[in-house]
């Protein structure tokens, strides 16, 4: 991104990326208590963002790792004692919609693992260290993997331990499971869904929340 601070308190729309995030969440019924795993540079202004919110929920902060990884077991290990599935969401995907926050908390709540994907629309080439193409993948079964991403506790539990143990890093928790040979399902999401990254990405989110606003204004 470029910028001095976290992206998750930048401004789009008026709001931070995690305001956007989080009135997602809470906007979603079957969501009963969520953590917010970050920096501690970072958790005076997240609070103050969830005080705002006013929740009608438990909001807990994390204090998060040095790694994705390790931020995800810190937010298992605070999760409420009787927690039988979780979602893990990226707070940069603040363009989620609640409908599937709650399609994917339905697939979780059966006992099933689960990641939001959407369909690969480009063609995609595998290109070798000297930017010469090596392979065309067929894109009919290629999915962008996103976020939320469901798991059955105990299950992610022992995952993340296995890994521990094996010494391996991975960028999100389905490719512990696809590792362990344990199935994942996918969750057919939209496009719209992205991680912002980059600075044009706040500018789609502004376009995005733009025209949602004035699809709701229009019903």
């Amino acid at each position: 991104m470029g910028a001095e601070r976290n992206k998750l308190l930048l401004t789009v729309a008026g709001r931070p990326v995690l305001a956007w995030t989080l009135e997602a969440a809470l906007a979603s019924p079957v969501i009963r208590w969520i953590g917010i795993v970050g920096q501690p540079v970072d958790r005076a202004e997240i609070e103050a963002l969830v005080a705002a919110a006013a929740p009608d929920r438990p909001v807990v902060w994390v204090t998060g790792g040095d790694t994705r990884q390790e931020s995800v077991c810190n937010g298992l290990a605070a999760l409420p004692a009787d927690a039988e599935a979780v979602l893990i969401h990226d707070g940069a995907r603040c363009l989620v919609e609640p409908e599937l926050i709650e399609r994917c908390a339905a697939a979780a709540a059966r006992g099933q693992a689960l990641i939001a994907a959407a369909p690969v629309t480009d063609t995609i080439k595998r290109v070798d260290g000297h930017g010469l193409i090596q392979e065309t993948p067929d894109r009919s079964h290629l999915w962008g993997a996103q976020t939320p991403q469901g798991f059955p506790v105990d299950q992610l539990r022992q995952a993340h331990a296995r890994a521990r143990a094996e010494g391996w890093s991975v960028t999100d928790d389905a490719s512990l499971f696809e590792r362990l040979g344990w199935p994942v399902q996918v969750i057919e999401s939209s496009p719209a869904n992205i991680k912002i990254t980059t600075p044009f990405d706040l500018t789609i989110a502004e376009a995005v929340l733009a025209a949602r606003r004035a699809g709701s204004a229009g019903q």
